[in-house]
């Protein structure tokens, strides 16, 4: 049976590969970001290599209430989703007291409200007809505080956190969440953001890779799913439980501010 996902941040990184990854199975898609161009290029790229449907909303989830207007259009459409993949998110380096409040604010809006509106809409309905299955993109961050990203790692915390307590409650009925959590992935976030250039992106991992695990934990219905971890990142993880919270932060402080 064909399989029809919702993709946010599907123009590029993780997002534009999980859309490459679900088209070879046969599935449908609706893919939504706010760049035309490259949702168009990309519609027409999947449906020229795969022959599958794909259907573009250019949405800037940034905005108030962009979560439910993207639901509303879906559902007056009469499209039944089967996969939601909450991909889209930003962040952005530097001392909270000295970034721009409104691009910290938007980031809430994008990584944790417009996520939570997705989900609370389209997990009534996967319930309703007990089937259905979400894929939260998260990262590596929610497990640590991120002195000098202090905002973007906290809503990645509050991604998983919310995402594991889907997956308990949801137990039985026939709906799994998914969180992935990548570690430094090598697409347009590290660029954008200037983490491209500090020690905490030595070694990015593979995006394609990282969609890869991340779509297939989300089809065995996989609470969390670790993924694409450099070096550094890894021996980090393993001391975090360990180390006193001061040297953690030390070190996650420093991780992002030493250029390459």
């Amino acid at each position: 049976m064909t399989k029809t996902a919702l993709i946010t941040g599907a123009s590029s990184g993780i997002g534009l590969e999980l859309a490459h990854i679900h088209a070879k199975t046969g599935g449908n898609l609706i893919l939504v970001a706010r760049s035309a161009d490259k949702l168009e290029a990309l519609q027409a790229e999947l449906k020229q290599k795969y022959g599958t449907t794909v259907r573009i909303i250019i949405k800037d989830l940034t905005e108030t209430n962009a979560g439910a207007a993207v639901y509303h259009e879906i559902k007056k459409a009469n499209i039944v989703v089967d996969y939601l993949i909450n991909n889209a998110g930003f962040g952005g380096t530097g001392k909270f007291h000295m970034r721009d409040l409104a691009t910290d604010l938007s980031m809430i809006q994008l990584n944790i409200t417009a996520l939570v509106e997705l989900t609370h809409y389209f997990i009534s309905d996967f319930v309703a007809r007990g089937d259905g299955k979400v894929l939260q993109v998260s990262s590596t961050a929610a497990k640590i505080p991120g002195p000098l990203q202090a905002t973007y790692f906290a809503t990645k915390a509050f991604v998983t956190s919310f995402s594991n307590a889907l997956s308990e409650e949801l137990r039985g009925t026939g709906v799994t969440v998914t969180a992935l959590m990548p570690g430094a992935t090598d697409t347009e976030f590290g660029r954008v953001s200037g983490m491209d250039k500090t020690m905490l992106f030595d070694t990015p991992a593979n995006a394609q890779k990282v969609a890869q695990q991340g779509y297939n934990a989300m089809l065995l219905g996989k609470i969390n799913q670790l993924s694409g971890l450099s070096f550094s990142q890894k021996i980090l993880m393993k001391i975090t439980p360990f180390a006193p919270i001061e040297i953690i932060l030390k070190q996650v402080k420093q991780m992002q501010t030493e250029i390459k």
